[in-house]
């Protein structure tokens, strides 16, 4: 049984995946928010490739993230460790799909701390 909030939020999502493609040049930036962590991919729809990815769970921001309190400034570092990662891959402008969440809270954070990371969108 599916609950109206999430079914909403999987309404809106359709409605967004059928606006935003992502290319090589210009690859989609995906959010999932679990009750805990926080998932971020650069994705490019066209080959269908994950280009990069990061995670509140990744080992090479976990010092980071112990020293940062609350969940809205662990999503910020997952943003900036995406954007380094996309850096890395010379990605500078990406297509931002918030995956049906509205754009507030930990959503938010992630995208200005990819924003900061150097990401255009």
């Amino acid at each position: 049984m599916i609950n109206r909030k999430s079914n909403s939020r999987l309404r809106s999502k359709t409605k967004i995946r059928k606006k935003t493609f992502g290319t090589a040049e210009k690859p989609r930036l995906t959010v999932y928010r679990s009750l805990n962590n926080m998932y971020a991919q650069l994705i490019d729809d066209a080959q269908g490739v994950t280009l990069a990815s990061a995670s509140s769970l990744n080992k090479e921001i976990e010092t980071e993230l112990k020293d940062s309190k609350g969940k809205v400034s662990k999503s910020k570092l997952v943003g900036s460790l995406l954007a380094k990662k996309a850096s890395e891959k010379n990605i500078v402008e990406v297509i931002f799909d918030r995956n049906g969440y509205r754009y507030h809270g930990r959503v938010k954070s992630l995208a200005e701390g990819a924003r900061e990371g150097g990401l255009k969108f």
